[in-house]
């Protein structure tokens, strides 16, 4: 008898917020819409009409696409566990960047609402923070850590994600990080693609925010996760309250290991990942970091009944 998978959650961050998403969901699957429901009840304004219907220039706003993204994946989670036949438990869970958001929820720290609402703050806050400290971030493609962190010593800017060999994520100020792709590009980067947010994401440069975070995550009631999450910022396993409450603060100013989190996971047995909510990054990820982890994509209605069919492969 063939030995089951041992299955990781990972969760999707800002970037993956797309009009339309969400919206079959919310038709097909009682507890969507339910999720849906509680996350404009709880904001106070339709977060479920912005996703569905856009405009596309106020989703992408970082107070927007932070909740969206977050409820659009809770809301796939429900609608996953109201299938008949039954989702792995996963042995971690994890989230990029905003995605540790939703992995608080899947792992039991916190309910469905408090989730959103600290979303909502982080991605409020963060973009206040960019109008206090304008910056960027950039993708940059074929070039080595080593490189990449030479060059951001060279021009005061910092990798803040570490997605997968050969694909980094550099941010800072604005003139700053002008010049370090422009060093890039002369020291042989594949690609470099400037990215569509409101700050220099994962510097000191969010410090503003760190402190109005910690008063909201004081106002709110952690529990113990029931899963391990993977932290971003040490690719490490969270198992307390108070351990999450640190990352969270922690990870606003400070780089995401994303492929040391995939690492760390497949080093402890993990061979299937399941994305769970919008897009497909994450999954790409994976695959570039290790040529045998399974993924899997779930993130519409379609995917959801098309895994059902093939559960048996779990």
């Amino acid at each position: 008898m063939n030995k089951p998978p041992s299955v990781a959650y990972v969760f999707p961050g800002q970037g993956a917020q797309w009009v339309g998403m969400g919206k079959d969901l919310y038709q097909q699957y009682a507890p969507a819409m339910e999720l849906f429901d509680l996350a404009d009840a709880t904001l106070r304004f339709s977060l479920s009409r912005l996703c569905f219907e856009g405009p596309e220039d106020d989703l992408r706003q970082t107070e927007n696409a932070q909740p969206a993204i977050v409820a659009v994946s809770l809301a796939t989670l429900a609608a996953l566990k109201e299938k008949k036949w039954a989702l792995p438990q996963p042995a971690y869970v994890a989230g990029h960047s905003l995605g540790e958001y939703t992995a608080l929820a899947a792992a039991g720290v916190l309910d469905a609402a408090s989730t959103i609402r600290l979303a909502w703050e982080r991605g409020r806050l963060m973009q206040q923070a960019g109008q206090i400290n304008p910056g960027g971030m950039a993708a940059v493609i074929g070039l080595s850590q080593h490189q990449v962190a030479d060059l951001c010593a060279e021009t005061g800017t910092q990798i803040a994600n570490i997605n997968c060999p050969g694909q980094l994520v550099i941010s800072g100020a604005a003139d700053k990080l002008a010049r370090a792709i422009e060093l890039a590009r002369e020291r042989g980067a594949h690609r470099i693609v400037p990215l569509v947010v409101s700050g220099a994401f994962h510097t000191p440069l969010m410090q503003p925010a760190v402190d109005c975070m910690a008063e909201v995550i004081a106002s709110l009631k952690f529990s113990p996760p029931q899963v391990p999450i993977i932290a971003n910022t040490s690719a490490q396993p969270l198992t307390t309250a108070a351990d999450v409450k640190e990352e969270l603060l922690r990870q606003l100013t400070n780089s995401v290991r994303w492929q040391a989190s995939v690492e760390y996971m497949i080093s402890n047995g993990v061979d299937t990942f399941i994305e769970i909510g919008p897009g497909r990054v994450l999954s790409g990820l994976i695959r570039r970091t290790s040529k045998t982890a399974h993924t899997v994509n779930l993130g519409d209605a379609r995917a959801i009944n098309g895994f059902g069919m093939q559960r048996e492969a779990f």
